[in-house]
C-alpha cells in the first residue's frame, strides 16, 4: 500500500473507532506522526487529503479538527464531480433523480407535517404559468429540495440536493421550447403535494416518478 493511503487509513481507523470523534483536534503533528509510526510528510499528505473530502479541516494557526462529519459535508466532494458533468451526461442525472426523488417523496408521504404541508402550498403558489422560466425553475429545485428534506433522511436529502442542479439547463430548456411544459409542471406539483397532504405514499411515489421522467423522455428525444 502505498505511504500515502497507509496514513489515510490509520487516520480513518481512529475515527471509525471513535478515538477521533466530529469536532475534535487531532494531536499535534509529531506526536500523531509517531503514533500512527509514520513520517510527518506521508501524515501532511494524508491529512491535506482527507481535508479535500471535508473529513479533516485545517485551521491556519489553529490545528486540524474532524469535522462534523454530517452528509452534507461529506457529499461536497460529489458536488465538485457534479459541476464537472457534460451535456451527454445530463440524462444519467436524471436516471439518478428518477431512482432517488420517488424514494424521498414516498419517505415523506408517511411523515410529512401539515405545517409543511401547507408551506409547501404557499410555495407553490409564488408562480403561475405566466411567471419567467427562470423563475419557475428555482421554485421547482426548492419544492423537490424541502419533499426531500421532509423524507427524514440527511443522506438522501444530500443526494437529491447535489444532483438537482445538473439538470437546471435541461429544465429551462424545456420551459421554453416546449409548449404547455409550465401548466404541465404546476399540476404535476400540486398532484404531488395532495399525494403528500393525503399521505398516500405509494401514489406520491408514482406521481414524482411521472413527474421526473417527463422531463427525461422529452430529453432524451431533444438531445
Amino acid at each position: 500500500m502505498p505511504i500515502t493511503d497507509d496514513a489515510i487509513e490509520k487516520i480513518k481507523g481512529m475515527i471509525v473507532s471513535g478515538e477521533l470523534r466530529p469536532g475534535d483536534r487531532l494531536p499535534k503533528e509529531a506526536d500523531l506522526a509517531a503514533q500512527l509510526g509514520l513520517s510527518r510528510n506521508s501524515l501532511r499528505e494524508a491529512v491535506r487529503a482527507l481535508s479535500l473530502v471535508r473529513i479533516l479541516d485545517v485551521r491556519q494557526g489553529d490545528g486540524t479538527y474532524v469535522t462534523s462529519l454530517e452528509p452534507k459535508a461529506l457529499l461536497d466532494g460529489l458536488s465538485f464531480i457534479v459541476d464537472l458533468h457534460h451535456d451527454k451526461t445530463v440524462l444519467e442525472f436524471f436516471e439518478v433523480r428518477r431512482i432517488l426523488e420517488p424514494a424521498a417523496t414516498a419517505l415523506a408521504a408517511r411523515q410529512i407535517s401539515l405545517e409543511t404541508v401547507d408551506a409547501l402550498r404557499d410555495h407553490l403558489a409564488k408562480v403561475t404559468d405566466e411567471s419567467a422560466v427562470e423563475d419557475l425553475v428555482e421554485n421547482d429545485l426548492e419544492f423537490h429540495r424541502r419533499i426531500a428534506e421532509a423524507a427524514g433522511n440527511s443522506v438522501l436529502y444530500s443526494l437529491v440536493d447535489t444532483l438537482c442542479g445538473p439538470t437546471i439547463r435541461a429544465r429551462v430548456w424545456r420551459g421554453l421550447t416546449q409548449e404547455g411544459a409550465l401548466r404541465r409542471t404546476l399540476d404535476e406539483h400540486h398532484a404531488i403535494l395532495d399525494a403528500l397532504a393525503a399521505r398516500q405514499a405509494e401514489v406520491a411515489h408514482a406521481l414524482a416518478t411521472v413527474h421526473v421522467a417527463g422531463v427525461e423522455q422529452w430529453l432524451r428525444k431533444a438531445l
